[in-house]
């Protein structure tokens, strides 16, 4: 009780700490914006699935790494026609939380490709490629395309607007490392036009500049509508009437972010510390409880075989009379008459027992030590067969007659007249024959 009311004050302390965090911090919530713009599958397939799959996820699990610390990372896992080169980048205004958020969808959506051996996949938030060549300094191809939304028609200013602020984007992306946002007020109206450029970081910035002046030129064919989507080779545009974008990493976004990150690694390590504490609970308590019915299936046939063979009346009778009746000739004699409760200890006072099942136990016992001892080997069970038979509840046969059944007609004397073996009296030795029998595992 004491050391239970010791932990109180640490518990109340951990929790008024993680509260003063929460309520100190402005946490910004970023969108990871997973949401699937377009999947392109290559045409080729794979050249052997045993090598392909096993480089495909080598390739996904390296660039992982790099995603959480970076929010980009590339890999290459193989060799030969089924070696996977990889790609994954997320944009410029992702927190590497919601990074980590987007790239997991993307990883996930992307295997569909299979058994094709290349493909691409476009996210709101990421960008993710895998083929089974170089492709980090391309930046056009075949497929590259705008995506229109057909929800709303603007009028001729906003679309002017948009025109300014994608040209923008693309002079301050081709200078800031291949990432640019804009967000420039639509004249005469509340409005905004809202625009996001990201190149690959494989690219170098005359490449860079070039993906995004073709792609310019593609998605600004989607006005007047009010959204635009360029996706190219090598880079990524977005046009919209709507504020998609999220704070920067730089700025006081970022300091949201990193207590968000923090609060989610508490609450993981809290959770996975509860839920490790109760799987190794159910665990050992599963564990205890197999080894206790396995110790009382044990004890009780221990309990059933001491019950019924070490309690007996003891068979040491006086060596003075000649002829003396074994046990196995007297319980034979009992089981035939049905009186084998008659063998009993009294000291065991099974006659008092309101458990009838533990009386059956030493009956059936009784009836299997019988078996064992059958006259003719061949009819004698096995030692597997003999202890089914103690611990199931199967028919057992009727046994027939023990060895020396007539014993009236043996003399058991401790003097042997053969003249081939002479003994001298007095000594506990014998003659004893060894009958060979199967035996069988368990």
């Amino acid at each position: 009780m004491t050391k239970a009311n010791q932990s109180i004050p640490y518990q109340r302390m951990f929790f008024c700490f993680f509260g003063y965090v929460l309520l100190r911090e402005r946490v910004v919530v970023g969108d990871p914006r997973s949401q699937t713009v377009q999947v392109m599958c290559g045409r080729q397939l794979e050249h052997n699935a045993t090598i392909f799959v096993p480089n495909f996820v080598a390739t996904m699990e390296n660039i992982s790494e790099q995603m959480r610390v970076s929010g980009f990372g590339v890999a290459v896992s193989g060799s030969g026609p089924d070696i996977n080169y990889g790609l994954a980048q997320c944009y410029g205004d992702l927190s590497l939380l919601d990074c980590v958020l987007c790239y997991a969808e993307a990883r996930t959506i992307l295997p569909q490709c299979y058994p094709y051996n290349g493909g691409r996949i476009y996210l709101d938030g990421c960008f993710m490629r895998a083929e089974n060549y170089s492709f980090y300094e391309e930046y056009l191809g075949p497929g590259d395309k705008a995506v229109c939304g057909n929800t709303t028609r603007k009028n001729s200013t906003f679309a002017e607007s948009t025109k300014q602020a994608v040209s923008q984007a693309v002079t301050r992306a081709s200078n800031n490392q291949g990432y640019a946002r804009v967000q420039l007020p639509v004249p005469g109206t509340n409005e905004s036009a809202y625009v996001l450029a990201n190149c690959w970081e494989t690219l170098n910035a005359s490449s860079c500049r070039a993906c995004l002046e073709n792609a310019t030129a593609s998605i600004l064919g989607c006005l007047p509508w009010s959204e635009g989507r360029a996706l190219y080779t090598g880079c990524f545009m977005r046009y919209s009437d709507i504020d998609f974008l999220n704070d920067e990493r730089g700025n006081g976004g970022s300091r949201g972010s990193i207590v968000i990150i923090v609060v989610s690694v508490i609450s993981s390590l809290v959770v996975l510390g509860l839920g490790v504490s109760i799987g190794v609970y159910i665990w050992k308590r599963r564990y205890i409880m197999k080894k206790r019915r396995g110790s009382n299936e044990a004890q009780k046939l221990a309990r059933t075989l001491n019950d019924s063979s070490l309690n007996f009346k003891q068979n040491n009778r006086s060596k003075a009379s000649e002829y003396t009746e074994s046990l196995v000739i007297l319980t034979w004699k009992k089981f035939q008459a049905g009186t084998v409760e008659e063998l009993y200890d009294p000291n065991l006072m099974l006659h008092n027992h309101h458990d009838n099942n533990v009386k059956n136990d030493v009956k059936r016992a009784v009836h299997v030590g019988l078996l064992c001892t059958q006259e003719i080997p061949s009819l004698r069970p096995s030692m597997s067969k003999a202890l089914q038979m103690l611990t199931t509840e199967e028919h057992l046969p009727r046994p027939s007659n023990p060895p020396f059944i007539d014993e009236m007609t043996m003399e058991l004397k401790d003097t042997c007249e053969d003249p081939c073996y002479p003994l001298n009296y007095g000594t506990s030795a014998s003659i004893a024959t060894i009958e060979n029998s199967s035996f069988r595992p368990r």
